[in-house]
């Protein structure tokens, strides 16, 4: 097995409703999994993950931008490519 690996998780053109549904629920899903991983932490050793609460916040913000792109291509009757590469590296 080679030290890094990579998967398309997706890649495509979707209308801009379908990307809306594709890329909110991924973002979602991250800041579940940041808010869950900041909930555990501070249930089982008593602390606050700086990490995951800043992650949420990038997260929020992102999806402020990606929506915005979304809006706009929707607006302009356009459709938007995406991809998204998972890179994985072995250390």
């Amino acid at each position: 097995m080679g030290n890094v690996s990579q998967h398309k998780l997706i890649e495509g053109i979707f209308e801009p409703n379908e990307a809306k549904t594709l890329l909110n629920s991924l973002i979602d899903n991250k800041i579940s999994f940041h808010s869950l991983e900041d909930f555990s932490s501070q249930i089982r050793f008593n602390k606050d993950t700086d990490h995951s609460k800043k992650r949420i916040e990038e997260l929020n913000k992102m999806n402020t931008l990606i929506n915005d792109v979304i809006i706009q291509a929707e607006t302009e009757k356009h459709t938007l490519e995406i991809e998204c590469i998972i890179k994985i590296t072995v250390r």
